[in-house]
């Protein structure tokens, strides 16, 4: 399988689906493999397949290799066995134009925006990245969370959008997004309290927004919407964004 096969099948697929997350954790040691529009990953014995454009039959016949088969899809039947509850996502669909696209933000989300939009904002390069990636991290150590290692974001071959505000050169909030063919993924954000009180993730957000439909990107994943989090799940759905149901992650038996 090469790149432009690939996209030929996926053109604008969810990150676990796209060609560039294949090859970083190609770079960590799995082995993607390919069947039909699915793309998963192997590794001593197991089969991961995440976000999956497939039905149970399928499923079913991806798990007739040696070893164990998980998938994340919205599937049930015969073989097919929940291991953990299934999650939602918010997905932003960037192709309406800037007008209609601010037009579709709720009120509070818009009225919110304006009072942000004066601020300073630029795009990162390596630095930035070093430096968002490290408040991350300790981020993550203080609330006890986990996401993909630093070592994922090294090997990524893909293209990022990294925006912040850093007033007097240092940094006071970032956002990184992933750009994956014609679509985008929300990756890492960080935020002082300053950062906080001036509104500046929204203000990243609805301008990373115009940037990504501008590089031709038709869709935004903004990640889980989880209902212990009502506040930071407001403010992803404020963006106009929908809720899409990515099914539970089970184990698939071959039948």
């Amino acid at each position: 399988m090469t790149e432009s096969e690939w996209a030929a099948r996926r053109p604008a697929p969810p990150l676990q689906q796209s060609w560039a997350y294949g090859q970083a954790m190609a770079a960590l040691g799995a082995r993607p493999f390919w069947q039909g529009r699915v793309q998963g990953l192997a590794r001593r014995g197991l089969r991961l397949v995440q976000r999956a454009d497939l039905d149970a039959a399928s499923a079913r016949r991806l798990a007739r290799h040696a070893g164990v088969t998980v998938v994340t899809a919205p599937l049930s039947g015969r073989g097919i066995v929940p291991l953990v509850t299934a999650c939602h996502h918010a997905e932003w669909d960037l192709t309406p134009d800037p007008a209609r696209l601010r037009a579709g933000l709720a009120g509070k989300w818009r009225n919110a925006l304006r009072g942000s939009e004066g601020l300073a904002l630029r795009q990162g390069g390596e630095a930035a990245r070093n430096t968002l990636m490290a408040r991350c991290a300790e981020q993550a150590r203080q609330r006890g969370y986990r996401g993909l290692p630093e070592a994922f974001l090294h090997a990524w071959p893909g293209r990022c959008l990294l925006l912040h505000h850093s007033p007097g050169g240092e940094m006071a909030a970032a956002m990184l997004f992933l750009i994956h063919a014609g679509a985008a993924t929300y990756h890492l954000g960080w935020t002082s309290p300053a950062g906080r009180a001036a509104g500046a993730h929204r203000a990243m957000l609805w301008q990373a927004a115009l940037h990504l439909r501008d590089a031709g990107v038709v869709r935004l994943d903004l990640g889980a919407v989880d209902t212990g989090n009502p506040g930071l799940a407001r403010f992803k759905l404020g963006t106009g964004a929908q809720i899409v149901p990515l099914g539970p992650t089970s184990l698939v038996l071959p039948m």
